[in-house]
């Protein structure tokens, strides 16, 4: 398909929308994926995008409705009535109707439920939408497949034919009590070799991972990634089997945090796209670019308060962006394994050993480097008295800034902020004042000025 979607592809692709000729674009668009459905849609201009919109099987644009990117979505759902979003919405899963639906204006929430034909579907989704943002019951899907424990095997294998044609894929078969509270799960196979006097009691697994409805998605990704699960199901503090969440969620899931992570490390503090309007990009990416000027402003002060030191020594000054330099490296490497470790919770032991740990390495790295700065200097013939302040001054350095790289991310963690935020701007800013401020104050200890 990528190379069917070419410009002469959508420049026909126009042609036969401008002249309304609808069995030509069907005809054309017959063995198009929902995804590519989607791409297509997302290089049309917005009123080409929503006439393909209109004139495609809800079957097919509802999958590509979740494709789309979300600017374009936004502005293709403001042109459809409520009945015809509602459409789309009965063709979806709940958990992604329900996303559907919570982008929409509080307004139009009420419209389109009330559009939407069949009363369970409408349901489970006002349901998903009282779960806060971020936890568990948000992500969960209320299609699955349940088993109750006192169904004898004939009876089970019936309800589950019936159950699953509301479901996209069979993960896993759950077991419930007569209360409906997840006691286990079914394996297909001891189902087909049962005998059918058996019941379902007889042969499901007790054993089961599970998560609660108010558990933080982050902890629903890891417990799933350790245990290499498809699906989880998901219960409420009485353990009620309330939905399931599978691995194309999560996988989506730690795709928009590792992109907000990035952006955040670059000095974005807002999600942004490269489409996004001037205003948008500057209000996420000026904040930060604040920050760093009064870094660089509060650096020239350091130095301005030593403007006799760099006259009676002008080799201090053209170390000083090595100096900085180094030390914004050095915290931004530090911070990046916590941070990283700490997405992978996988940060074991106290801090305190963390920290011996971060000194003894910033030790060994600051000797080397130290060393190769002091032969450097050697061999430009400078002063032996300023090749030492250069190199201990290098050594002080990296260890300070690898300890701030180190504690800064874990102090955030523990407040509850994204630790990423220590990964960019923030971390190098800081580091390259404190290693400014080191590097004369050592100095003026050595040379004595």
């Amino acid at each position: 398909m990528a190379s069917e979607i070419s410009k002469d592809f959508i420049q026909n692709l126009e042609q036969l929308i401008q002249s309304n000729n609808d069995d030509a674009l069907l005809t054309l668009l017959e063995e198009e994926h929902p995804a590519d459905i989607a791409e297509i849609i997302d290089i049309l201009n917005l009123a080409s995008a929503t006439y393909l919109f209109k004139l495609l099987d809800s079957e097919r644009t509802a999958e590509a409705l979740m494709e789309i990117d979300d600017n374009d979505r936004e502005k293709i759902l403001k042109n459809l009535s409520a009945e015809e979003i509602a459409d789309e919405i009965d063709e979806l899963d709940t958990d992604d109707a329900a996303d559907i639906i919570s982008e929409l204006p509080q307004e139009r929430v009420t419209e389109v439920i009330s559009e939407i034909e069949d009363d369970d579907h409408a349901k489970h989704i006002v349901d998903l939408l009282r779960y806060e943002e971020g936890t568990a019951g948000s992500l969960m899907a209320k299609e699955l497949v349940k088993a109750k424990e006192n169904w004898t095997i004939p009876i089970c294998v019936t309800e589950m034919r019936n159950q699953a044609k509301e479901v996209t894929r069979v993960h896993s078969i759950y077991v419930v009590d007569k209360n409906d509270g997840l006691i286990g799960r079914l394996s297909l196979k001891d189902l087909l070799v049962a005998s059918d006097k058996s019941t379902v009691s007889d042969i499901y697994i007790p054993k089961v991972d599970s998560v609660n409805v108010n558990d933080n998605v982050e902890d629903v990704a890891r417990i799933m990634q350790k245990y290499d699960l498809e699906a989880i199901p998901v219960v409420d503090n009485e353990n009620h089997l309330e939905g399931r969440i599978t691995i194309d969620d999560i996988v989506d899931l730690i795709k928009e945090e590792a992109e907000k992570d990035y952006q955040m490390a670059a000095g974005i503090t807002e999600d942004v796209e490269a489409d996004d309007t001037i205003f948008e990009k500057t209000k996420a990416r000026l904040p930060w670019l604040i920050l760093g000027l009064f870094g660089g402003l509060a650096a020239a002060s350091i130095m301005g308060g030593f403007e006799d030191a760099l006259l009676t020594y002008p080799e201090l000054f053209y170390f000083t962006p090595l100096i900085a330099a180094m030390a914004g490296n050095v915290g931004v490497q530090s911070s990046a394994i916590i941070v990283q470790g700490l997405a992978n919770d996988n940060i074991r032991g106290s801090m305190f050993n963390r920290m011996w740990k971060e000194i003894g390495l910033s030790l060994v790295n600051g000797i080397i480097l130290a060393g190769l700065i002091f032969l450097f200097g050697i061999f430009l013939n400078y002063d032996i008295n300023i090749s030492i302040t250069i190199a201990i001054s290098l050594i002080i350095v990296i260890i300070i800034a690898s300890l701030i790289g180190t504690f800064v991310p874990l102090m955030l963690n523990k407040r509850g902020i994204d630790p990423a935020v220590a990964t960019g701007p923030f971390i190098t800013t800081s580091n390259d004042i404190f290693g400014i401020f080191i590097f004369f104050f050592i100095a003026k200890l050595i040379l004595g000025f």
